[in-house]
Parts: structure tokens; C-alpha cells; sequence
């Protein structure tokens, strides 16, 4: 698909949905991720990032954050459940600097207008966050979870 095609399918979903979720699947020594756009300027809320998980999950867990979160104060650094019946998560602020080479569509999307990232931080396979020693998961951390309020 060529870039006019591909960004008239992203603006057409945001025009549609409000917001466009884009993936990334994972390969060999690279992490997948998937971030929204258009969430901050519809729905008043940040933009969400997830680094780890398949498309199908960001997609769902982008899509609940809104539903829950829309025209809201989103809760940062806490723990969340109910998000989704799965696990539960924390946001974390993210610099939009530490996403340049990740949210390219956003970036054209906002052009200079301002936006604002959170980072979906979720538990591994047994239940543990990042900030336990018995983490063991591939999630690419690019904010600060030292500030996360633990059980």
C-alpha cells in the first residue's frame, strides 16, 4: 500500500472511530508495539502506547481505554482493574520525544499542533509488573515507572 493510501485510511477511521490504532508485529530482536492517534483530540484524553503485545490485544485494550476513559482524567501511576477482564494495568506519562521513531503517524497526523502519550504498562504471564524482580517479559518501557503506586 502506498503512503496515500495508507494515511487515507488512517484519517478516514479517526473521521469514522475517532481514533486510528496502529501495530506493529513482532520479528526477531524486535519488540511489537501499537499506539493510537487522534484519541488526544477527539476524546480529550492522551494517546495511548503498548509495547509487547499483538495487534489484536492493543487494538481492544486502546479501544477500552477510550470507551472508559473519554472526556476524563485519566489515572496515572495507579494500578487499574477492569480495564479488561484479562490483567491489570498502569498508564504512565511518556515524553513524545522518547516516541519519535514508534508514532510516526501521529506525528504527521498532529503536524505542530501538541499531543500527549500515556504507555500502557501491563503484568507478565505470572501476574508481575516490571518494577518486581520476578518480571520476565519482552515490554519496552520508555517512561518512568519508579513513581508507580504498588499494592
Amino acid at each position: 500500500m502506498n503512503k496515500k493510501k495508507y494515511f487515507k485510511r488512517i484519517y478516514n477511521n479517526i473521521d469514522k472511530y475517532g481514533f486510528n490504532t496502529t501495530s506493529l508485529l513482532e520479528e526477531k530482536g524486535f519488540t511489537p508495539f501499537g499506539y493510537s492517534t487522534g484519541i488526544y483530540k477527539n476524546f480529550k484524553i492522551p494517546e495511548l502506547f503498548i509495547s509487547g503485545l499483538l495487534p489484536r490485544l492493543n487494538g481492544d485494550l486502546i479501544h477500552y481505554y477510550v470507551e472508559k476513559y473519554k472526556f476524563k482524567e485519566v489515572p496515572i501511576n495507579e494500578k487499574i482493574e477492569g480495564l479488561s477482564d484479562r490483567f491489570p494495568v498502569y498508564f504512565i506519562e511518556l515524553d513524545n520525544n522518547n516516541l519519535t521513531e514508534y508514532t510516526l503517524t501521529s506525528i504527521k497526523y498532529y503536524k505542530n499542533a501538541p499531543y500527549k502519550y500515556l504507555q500502557l504498562i501491563f503484568p507478565d504471564l505470572n501476574g508481575y509488573f516490571p518494577f518486581e524482580k520476578e518480571y520476565n517479559y519482552d515490554q519496552e518501557i520508555l517512561g518512568d515507572i519508579s513513581k508507580l503506586k504498588r499494592d
